[in-house]
C-alpha cells in the first residue's frame, strides 16, 4: 500500500489474492500439461513426452504495478523446472523482495529463483548477453520490450538455442457503448475501469466511445456526478478511492498529456490538475474530444485520464472500425449493449482489437483461471497469463519411444517379392 500507492482493496486483490491464485492454478495447469501424452501406443511400444525445463535460465522482468505479476513471472517458469533471474522494478523492489522471501521460506530451493534488483544495464543487459540465456518473461512498457527483442536478436550467435520471448506490455483500452446500453452500468463500470489504482493498469480504460443519444440523455451528467464523489488522498485513509501515482516521472508524464489535450482543443470536463507538494496526486480527469485520433485517444498515458468521443447513433459499425484502427495496442476492451446482435457484430468487427473482450463488464479485473489475460499487436505476445498456455512457453518437450519387441529382420515386407 505504501510503496505502490494502493488502497486496501487493490492491495488485497493483488499481493494476496491474485498471487495465491497464480500459484494454485499454476500447479493445476502444470499437472494438465504433463498429462498431454501421445494418443496411441502401437503394440509393443510405449510412447511418452517429457516436458523439460529450458536449457539455460529465464530472465523475469517485472513491473511496479502488480506484486502478483512479479511473483508469477518468476514462479511460473520455476514450476516447470527452470532457473530464474528475477529483475524487479525499482519502484516495487521491497514488495517483490517480500514475495521472494516467502518463496524461500516455503521451500523453493536456493538459487532456483534468484532475486537481482539493480539498474537495467547492470542486470538485464548482462543477462541477455549470456550464452545460457534461454527465455525472457516480461511485463512492462512496449518501448522497453521492443528494445529487448532487438537486443536479444543481436545476440543470437551467442546462445545455445533460440530464446523464448514472452511479454505483456501496454494498452489503450476502450469501452464501446451501444445506444441500447444501460446508462448507470456504463458510468459505474467506466469509472472503476479508468480510475481504480490511478489508471496504472495495463488494462485500464482510456478511451470511451458513447452514442450521442446516451451522452445527451444522461450519461454525461451521471459520469461527472459520480466522478465528483471520488476521494483522492493517501492509501492509509481507507475512504480514498484514488491514491498517488507511482512517482515524479509518472506525474509529469500524465500532467503533460492533459496539457497536450488542452492544447489540441480537448475540453476538460472534470479534473485536469495535479498536486506534487506531498506525494504525486492527479485528479481523475475526463477529456471530451471531437478528434477520435487526438493524442490522448492514441498514446498510452498510464494514469487517471479518460478521453470521451461521442459518435452519431447510426455510426456504430463505423465506430468499431475506428476503434480497431486508432492505436497500435490490442489488450482489453468492453462492449456495452442490451442488443445481442450488436454485441456479436461488434465482436466480429473488433476481432483483433483486444486479447480480452468483455460484454457489459469493465475492461479491467481479469481473474486467474477465469479470464486468461494478454493482448497482441503492440500489447504483447498474447501468451495468456493465468492459463495453461503460458507454461508451454517455458518447457522443451522430448518425445520418448520405448520398444518391447525385437526386430527380427531389417528387410521390409515389400522387399519380399
Amino acid at each position: 500500500m505504501l510503496g505502490q500507492g494502493k488502497n486496501v482493496w487493490q492491495a488485497e486483490i493483488d499481493a494476496a489474492a491474485e498471487l495465491t491464485d497464480f500459484l494454485r492454478f499454476g500447479v493445476k495447469f502444470v499437472e494438465e500439461l504433463y498429462q498431454q501424452q501421445p494418443a496411441k501406443n502401437s503394440p509393443g511400444v510405449w510412447n511418452r513426452v517429457e516436458y523439460r525445463g529450458l536449457e539455460g535460465f529465464v530472465l523475469a522482468v517485472s513491473p511496479f504495478n502488480f506484486t502478483a505479476i512479479g511473483g508469477n513471472l518468476s514462479a511460473a517458469p520455476a514450476l516447470v523446472g527452470n532457473v530464474i533471474v528475477w529483475k524487479p522494478s525499482p519502484a516495487a523492489t521491497y514488495s517483490n523482495y517480500i514475495v521472494h522471501k516467502i518463496f524461500t521460506e516455503a521451500g523453493v530451493p536456493p538459487g532456483v529463483i534468484q532475486f537481482v534488483p539493480g539498474p537495467p544495464a547492470d542486470v538485464v543487459q548482462q543477462a541477455i548477453a549470456h550464452p545460457d540465456f534461454a527465455a525472457l518473461h516480461f511485463t512492462g512498457s512496449t518501448h522497453v520490450f521492443k528494445q529487448l527483442w532487438k537486443d536479444i536478436a543481436s545476440n543470437m550467435e551467442k546462445y545455445k538455442g533460440y530464446p523464448r520471448i514472452v511479454g505483456e506490455t501496454g494498452g489503450k483500452n476502450f469501452h464501446l457503448v451501444h445506444p441500447s446500453a444501460d446508462i448507470h452500468s456504463v458510468a459505474q463500470q467506466s469509472i472503476r475501469a479508468a480510475f481504480e489504482y490511478q489508471g496504472q493498469k495495463c488494462s485500464a480504460l482510456s478511451r470511451l466511445y458513447v452514442p450521442a443519444s446516451l451522452w445527451a440523455g444522461g450519461l454525461k451528467d451521471k459520469l461527472l456526478q459520480e466522478i465528483g464523489k471520488i476521494s483522492v488522498g493517501p492509501p492509509t485513509d481507507p475512504k480514498n478511492f484514488v491514491g498517488p501515482v507511482i512517482g515524479k516521472p509518472a506525474f509529469e508524464k500524465i500532467t503533460s498529456y492533459i496539457q497536450k489535450a488542452k492544447d489540441a482543443g480537448g475540453e476538460i470536463l472534470i479534473g485536469g490538475s495535479g498536486d506534487s507538494s506531498k506525494g504525486y496526486f492527479v485528479q481523475p480527469t475526463v477529456i471530451l474530444t471531437k478528434d477520435p485520433k487526438s493524442v490522448t485517444m492514441v498514446e498510452e498515458i498510464f494514469g487517471p485520464v479518460l478521453t470521451v468521443y461521442v459518435y452519431e447513433d447510426d455510426k456504430f459499425d463505423e465506430t468499431c472500425k475506428l476503434i480497431d484502427g486508432t492505436t497500435s495496442y490490442a489488450l482489453t476492451g468492453s462492449i456495452f449493449s442490451n442488443d445481442r446482435a450488436a454485441l456479436i457484430r461488434a465482436t466480429n468487427l473488433l476481432r483483433h482489437a483486444a486479447g480480452n473482450i468483455y460484454y457489459n463488464e469493465k475492461c479491467t479485473g481479469a481473474v486467474v483461471g477465469q479470464q486468461p489475460f494478454g493482448g497482441a499487436r503492440a500489447s504483447g505476445t498474447n501468451d495468456k497469463a493465468g492459463s495453461i498456455s503460458i507454461f508451454y512457453r517455458f518447457v522443451s518437450a522430448r518425445s520418448i519411444k520405448e520398444g518391447f519387441s525385437e526386430l527380427e529382420d531389417f528387410i521390409y515386407p515389400s522387399n519380399l517379392v
